[in-house]
């Protein structure tokens, strides 16, 4: 075998909590990740050294480099197996970048499960996933996919019970927001407010609505703490929001920090309704309807 394509899922975060800043600098978080049918695929070749390169969806805003999060992958199992080995990896980017929906995360869980099977290292999931949690926080759940609740800075991940389907219409923005800056927005709007954080906690209705499969409940229970940094960051999200309310959604957030923002619907129909609405409305980059949870990355034949 010299080449592995892997399709890997962007993330939506149903509620994403930020506890107190610690003294090393992050915050401890509950996290519940929700897998969507938006897609990158990643196809690693054998080669002699490590090379990368980007495709697709604002391919020019992706480092072709070390930084990128898929090379630091595959080096790192390259490291954990003490192998000299080498792969070229072709990323082919939909999921949005910078945009909150964990596109750098999902490009390095393919990469670790691509690399994994073209070097024919056979490492089980657990393995995989102890690696991943040191490139990155989101990291990990990329791998596993489907729904999950995540502690710690989110990298410490227990599957949640989920009934049906959740349909979503996730509006894009233009340009991205870097995580870090959000992450010190909210610091800052915390410390002028004189906020007093609370230790952050996974909310029962949410849980709830995710096991009995209602996607009102659910909408109504939909939660991020960093929403309002990234609104302050990016006004222009407090008017996407908005539309997205008017028009009928069941929940409306930004996406992690952001600054997509995602909109639950109640069927397929009625997000096919609400794209509609949002386009017309011209109030994002581009809308695309997603559906969720769906699983996380493996090697094989990529569907259609």
């Amino acid at each position: 075998m010299n080449s592995v394509t892997v399709r890997v899922p962007a993330k939506v975060n149903l509620q994403l909590a930020v506890g107190p800043l610690r003294d090393d600098g992050y915050h401890d978080l509950v996290n519940v990740f929700h897998a969507v049918s938006i897609f990158d695929e990643v196809t690693a070749t054998a080669e002699t050294g490590m090379t990368v390169r980007v495709e697709g969806e604002s391919a020019d805003q992706v480092p072709e480099d070390g930084d990128n999060l898929a090379i630091r992958a595959a080096s790192a199992l390259a490291g954990h197996a003490g192998r000299s080995y080498g792969v070229n990896l072709v990323i082919r980017k939909a999921i949005p970048v910078a945009g909150g929906m964990a596109g750098g995360s999902a490009d390095a869980a393919a990469a670790l499960v691509a690399c994994n099977e073209l070097w024919g290292l056979g490492l089980p999931l657990e393995d995989l996933m102890e690696i991943a949690a040191d490139i990155g926080s989101d990291v990990p759940f990329a791998l596993l996919g489907g729904t999950a609740v995540g502690t710690g800075r989110g990298e410490r991940l227990t599957p949640l019970e989920v009934s049906g389907t959740f349909h979503w219409v996730f509006a894009l923005a233009e340009g991205g927001l870097s995580t870090a800056t959000v992450y010190a927005e909210c610091d800052r709007l915390r410390e002028a407010g004189g906020e007093r954080v609370a230790w952050p906690r996974a909310a029962e209705p949410l849980l709830a609505a995710l096991r009995a499969g209602d996607a009102e409940a659910l909408g109504a229970a939909l939660s991020n703490d960093l929403q309002p940094a990234a609104v302050m960051l990016r006004g222009s999200l407090a008017r996407t929001l908005a539309a997205g309310r008017e028009y009928g959604a069941l929940g409306a957030l930004v996406s992690g920090s952001g600054p997509t923002c995602a909109f639950l619907a109640g069927s397929a129909a009625h997000a096919s309704e609400l794209a509609a609405s949002l386009k017309e409305a011209d109030v994002a980059r581009d809308v695309i309807i997603a559906h969720g949870p769906v699983p996380g990355p493996v090697p094989g034949p990529v569907p259609a």
